[in-house]
């Protein structure tokens, strides 16, 4: 790749660093071009080009003029939390606890003199914790907050006292609660003594009426509190002392097994690129002066930044890493330093908790369904036919995803609609994903019967069915649910390769051969469940996706 000009501005990378900002605080589905103008007050020319380079880059997605973040984006928050250390094996860790407490659980980190989530599981319940990953929270009004602040000099005192003099810290930390906060400003140097003191820290309250949490720290191996674990809940189920009681001792055996997972050896964050992925050069080829390299090449060295673990990474790793000169990586590196993204010790380069703020906390409430839905809007128009995607529930399919063609002639289903799942093609994707001793056990439970003359309820037949769509990877069912409707299905894969959905195009029989139906109709599906695959595995990567 030719080397930039030494005195080539990387401005470019600034402003869609800014423009990302503007989408991850705006309100889903409300913002267009003209509100990203007023956001970051970059001229309309700049804002069309940045959006896109990430249109491009597959970060944002137009929806008529609304512009929208896609879970791909989620690819730099991650980047991040790699380097920090997370795994998937912390996160579930966090999920379990939850379920064994009945209480949320989340992980913290320090950005500077905040408090960053980067893992939660919640509680499902009317009243639950409604911070999401990436969200930063003011350090006196939260339990993380004294555990971090033991470790500040006298520099990040003086800062923050200056932030709290200077005003509301909703100015700050949007993710607050709107209003007046319940307390006056608490002591947070006297909280720091007693966390000290004590070994864990309190919120009583001090963020909304009701909010309590308990908070200990999860050291490095030089003893340092590299996060922060804690349980919260609401004085409708405990007092803060009576929740300090209840969860203390697990919180400690759990941060404890924390520590050792943390400052165990990990492999190298290697996150293969996904189809559909812009080089910069071809997408520079193709849309010319309106896709901006210097932004693409920023934000791949971002990426990059996720194999920086423990000390960070030197410059000549990342600008491979990234596939760029050391020159063109050192630029980028810098106005990521001075945006709050990146930091430099002189040497190694590592990724900042800030980065979260990229869309990460927007895009990490994303149910499996949110995920699914445009790729299903696209497949069908693509196809002009119905598509959709269901689940298992039981011995039903159940519909969480579609999109529907407007014809003379249409197949009317809603979101929601069940149907036995031995007579769909969809169901039988499903069926054939699981282990055979558990689909045997549906079957009876749910003996086959006759819903057209076509219907397969021979439960030796319906078994070779489902062992060859198992081998296949693809199924059909041909007027076997209602007379007219032929559908073709394939399954969306978790990470772990296990079939979590199925995919398909309903229409009309007519008079085409079925064969003729599924070899026009499977390209697309394959490649639309592709697309679902790569954001769910992106979405999932750290932390659980949630299907209905």
């Amino acid at each position: 790749m030719p080397e930039e000009p030494a005195g080539e501005s990387v401005r470019p990378l600034e402003r869609g660093l800014a423009v990302l900002r503007a989408l991850a605080l705006a309100d889903p589905g409300q913002l267009r071009a003209g509100d990203l103008v007023r956001a970051t007050g970059l001229a309309r020319s700049t804002v069309d080009r940045v959006t896109a380079t990430l249109t491009r880059l597959g970060y944002v997605r137009a929806h008529g003029q609304e512009l929208h973040l896609t879970p791909r984006l989620m690819e730099l928050g991650n980047a991040y939390l790699a380097a920090s250390g997370l795994t998937g094996e912390v996160a579930a860790r966090t999920v379990r606890l939850a379920d064994e407490l009945d209480e949320s659980v989340s992980l913290a980190v320090p950005d500077g003199d905040g408090v960053r989530f980067v893992t939660q599981a919640a509680r499902r319940r009317a009243m639950s914790v409604a911070f999401r990953i990436g969200d930063l929270l003011p350090p006196e009004r939260c339990a993380p907050g004294a555990l971090f602040a033991d470790a500040w000099d006298e520099e990040r005192w003086a800062a923050w006292r200056a932030r709290v003099a200077a005003g509301p810290a909703q100015d700050v930390f949007p993710a607050l609660p709107p209003g007046p906060a319940p307390t006056e400003i608490p002591d947070l140097a006297a909280r720091v003594a007693r966390s000290r003191e004590t070994g864990w820290a309190l919120d009583d309250q001090l963020i909304e009426p009701g909010l309590i949490a308990v908070a200990v720290p999860v050291r490095d191996p030089a003893g340092r509190t590299r996060y922060a674990l804690s349980a919260v809940s609401h004085t409708s189920r405990h007092t803060a002392e009576g929740l300090a009681a209840a969860v203390l001792p697990r919180l400690r055996a759990e941060a404890e097994e924390l520590a050792g997972l943390s400052a165990a050896p990990q492999p190298p964050d290697v996150v293969p690129p996904r189809a559909g992925s812009a080089d910069p050069a071809t997408a520079k080829a193709e849309l010319g002066p309106e896709f901006l390299q210097s932004l693409a090449r920023g934000l791949a060295v971002l990426r990059a930044l996720g194999g920086a673990r423990g000390d960070g990474l030197p410059l000549t790793a990342l600008a491979a890493a990234a596939g760029l000169t050391r020159a063109t990586a050192r630029r980028c590196l810098r106005t990521l330093e001075l945006a709050g993204y990146a930091a430099h010790d002189g040497r190694l380069y590592r990724p900042l908790p800030r980065i979260l703020e990229l869309g990460h906390a927007a895009l990490s409430r994303l149910t499996f369904a949110e995920i699914a839905e445009p790729h299903v809007r696209e497949l069908t128009e693509r196809v002009h036919q119905s598509a959709s995607v269901t689940v298992l529930d039981g011995t039903d399919i159940l519909y969480v995803a579609r999109a529907a063609t407007v014809r003379v002639m249409s197949v009317r289903i809603t979101l929601g609609t069940r149907f036995p799942a031995y007579a769909t093609a969809m169901g039988r994707v499903l069926l054939a994903g699981l282990p055979r001793e558990e689909r045997e056990r549906l079957l009876r439970e749910a003996p086959p019967r006759a819903l057209t003359p076509r219907t397969v309820t021979d439960p030796d037949e319906l078994a070779r069915v489902l062992e060859r769509v198992a081998a296949d990877g693809w199924a059909t069912a041909d007027q076997e649910l209602e007379e007219g409707l032929r559908s073709v299905a394939v399954p969306v894969r978790d990470a772990a390769g296990q079939v979590v959905a199925a995919l398909n195009v309903a229409r009309h029989a007519g008079t085409a051969p079925l064969a003729e139906t599924r070899d026009a109709l499977l390209p697309a599906l394959r490649g639309t469940a592709a697309a679902i695959e790569a954001d769910l595995h992106t979405a999932a990567r750290f932390q659980a996706v949630r299907l209905p």
